[in-house]
């Protein structure tokens, strides 16, 4: 069975979402924030990395959220989720599959510059914001014509946007307005109802069980 290594409020609460929608069997394994709202020592331990999230198979441990998606869906999934590479939206399932990683890199350079007593009306802090708002923006535009991001089907590439989409917001009070694209997805991925088993599990309001 897949144990996932929880760290409250993380992106680990992906992997949880993605066993849900795979029907798969896992057990979670929750490690709560200390004082600092940093991972305790003990997470960190699991993996060379020091990274959320983390999973064990037999005496495999993975990290990095991309690569434990397309690991789980492939090698217990059936494939599921995932787009073939001879099928008109693969390109756009590659690229969406990374939108997460640079819509959380401006995230993380404002929150270091603030964490560091500065702020984010500085040079590095405008370019983070400029980034995260274009990168936002071509989604919009990409929903317009597309019901999810690599089609008309739900794939990984939902799944991993979906952090920066909704636990995210819900934590920074990051803003999605004059994105009503965005804002229809965003309906369409919490009404899953394998979202909402997810979140009330591990989500950013869940609770140590």
């Amino acid at each position: 069975m897949i144990t996932i290594y929880h760290l409250g409020v993380s992106q680990s609460d992906r992997i949880v979402w993605l066993m849900e929608e795979l029907g798969l069997p896992y057990q979670l394994e929750w490690y709560d924030r200390g004082p600092d709202r940093l991972a305790p020592a003990e997470y960190l331990a699991l993996h060379p990395a020091s990274m959320a999230p983390v999973i064990r198979d037999g005496e495999r441990v993975l990290a990095e959220s991309t690569a434990i998606v397309q690991y789980l869906a492939h090698k217990y999934g059936g494939g599921r989720l995932t787009v073939a590479p001879n099928t008109p939206h693969y390109a756009d399932y590659l690229y969406w599959l990374q939108f997460n990683n640079n819509a959380m890199s401006g995230f993380f350079v404002k929150s270091a510059l603030k964490a560091a007593g500065g702020h984010d009306g500085g040079i590095i802090g405008k370019m983070a914001q400029r980034r995260s708002e274009g990168l936002f923006q071509q989604m919009d535009r990409h929903l317009a014509t597309s019901a999810w991001l690599a089609g008309e089907e739900f794939t990984l590439a939902d799944l991993m946007s979906g952090f920066a989409l909704t636990t995210l917001p819900a934590v920074s009070g990051q803003k999605l307005d004059g994105l009503p694209n965005v804002q229809r997805y965003v309906q369409q991925l919490t009404q899953r109802p394998a979202w909402q088993k997810a979140m009330a599990i591990a989500g950013p309001q869940a609770r140590r069980p």
